[in-house]
Formats: structure tokens, C-alpha cells, sequence
């Protein structure tokens, strides 16, 4: 019988390099599977949460005008390099991120929430967990979309199945938000302090992996799993 292996990926839905590092995770997983069809590890996916910036308000601020004068000393140059260096990032990978850079940037507990109800609570499966997060993704990357609006977060759950009744009464609701700020703090205490955060359970070790690692570091994470599984 393969050994089920549990990969769990911290991300925030505002943070660029999580989004790099899943879609690289997801082509490592995918070149795994198809190269060991027998393999005695099978890979699932779970999501758990981080707040980059838990200060942010739920209102938000301008995105371009905030990364520009918080990471960049309010140079345009700086800026640019940024950007462009990200839109070559995001072409790097299957299928690409279109990344832009307008919107706002806002708390991200609302979408958190979104995905923990999926995950854990409705427990739709990794599929759709993983549809939804792919979904917030690109809301906010590529669409420039609020990443904690009613409307995103409503238009997102719905994208995997959520009707719209129930998807607007859970984000207009509390649910879940305790739990989720719980999930947080834990992440804290388990000395997680950025992301992308990625523990890979093994049968005699897990494999943690920080930053967002080119596919070829993936791959060879899974294959030691597997290896370790004989």
C-alpha cells in the first residue's frame, strides 16, 4: 500500500512568491506523477494560513503606491525592477501568472476564511480547496480585484461550487474567523515567520522547504519521500 504523504503549504493570498511556489509545487507533482505511475508515496495538498501584514485594514490601500514607498523607498526605478522582474517570474511557469500590479492591497483574514470553510469545514476536497486558492490567486494578481471584498470572496467560493446565498452569508458572517486567527498563531509558535512555508511528511522525516524552490527542488523532495517509503 503507498504511503500517504500530506504536503502542507502555508501561503498568504497576497503574497507573489506563495503563488510562484504553488504553481512550481503543482508542475513538481505533476513531472513526479507521471514519471512514477507505481510510486510508493502518494502526495496530498492541505493549505494553512499566514498574514504577511495582519495590520493592513479590511479597506485596504493602493497596492502599486504601497509596495513603492514600504519596500521600495519610494523609487520608481526600484519599482520597475520589481515588476518586471515578477511578470518574468510569472511567465516561468504552467500555466503562467499574468502578474499586475494595480488594486489594493487589504487584510487577508476574510480570504483565510474562505478557504478554511472549504477545506475544513464544507471539506469539498483537495481539488476544490485548491481551485479556490488558485482562484483568490489570480482575483488578486492578475484581475486586480480586492482580496478581501464581499464580491471577490463571493465570486471566488462560487467558482468551486458554493451557491451564492450561502457563499455571501458565510463571508458576511463571522464563521470561522476565530479558528482561522487560531491557525495563525499557531503557525507563529511553530516558528513559521514567512512564506512560502512547505512541510512535506515523510515516513521517517518531514522536508521543509522556504521560499519559492524551482520545480527540479521539489521533485527531488517528493522522490526522497518516496524513496525513504521502500
Amino acid at each position: 500500500m503507498a504511503y500517504d504523504s500530506t504536503i502542507t503549504f502555508t501561503l498568504d493570498t497576497i503574497c507573489p512568491w506563495t503563488y510562484l511556489a504553488l504553481r512550481r509545487l503543482l508542475q513538481a507533482l505533476h513531472t513526479y506523477r507521471t514519471a512514477n505511475p507505481d510510486a510508493p508515496a502518494t502526495f496530498h495538498l492541505r493549505f494553512a494560513p499566514y498574514q504577511l501584514y495582519p495590520e493592513h485594514s479590511s479597506t485596504g490601500e493602493d497596492k502599486h503606491a504601497w509596495y513603492m514607498h514600504k519596500r521600495y523607498q519610494g523609487s520608481e526605478a526600484l519599482m520597475h525592477k520589481y515588476e518586471t522582474l515578477m511578470r518574468m517570474y510569472g511567465a516561468s511557469v504552467a500555466p503562467p501568472i499574468a502578474f499586475r500590479f494595480g488594486g489594493v492591497i487589504a487584510n487577508t483574514l476574510p480570504a483565510h476564511r474562505c478557504i478554511y470553510y472549504v477545506q475544513d469545514v464544507l471539506r469539498l476536497g483537495e481539488d476544490r480547496t485548491l481551485a479556490l486558492v488558485e482562484a483568490l490567486y489570480r482575483a488578486y494578481f492578475e484581475e486586480e480585484r480586492h482580496p478581501g471584498s464581499v464580491e471577490t470572496l463571493v465570486g471566488c467560493l462560487g467558482e468551486v461550487g458554493v451557491g451564492e446565498g450561502e457563499a455571501r452569508a458565510f463571508v458576511e458572517g463571522e464563521e470561522g474567523e476565530e479558528e482561522v486567527r487560531g491557525l495563525v498563531r499557531g503557525m507563529g509558535r511553530d516558528g513559521v515567520d514567512s512564506v512560502p512555508h512547505v512541510v512535506v511528511e515523510g515516513r521517517r522525516r518531514d522536508f521543509t522547504e522556504t521560499g519559492a524552490k524551482e520545480v527540479e527542488a521539489y521533485v527531488t523532495v517528493l522522490e526522497k519521500v518516496a524513496k525513504e517509503c521502500k
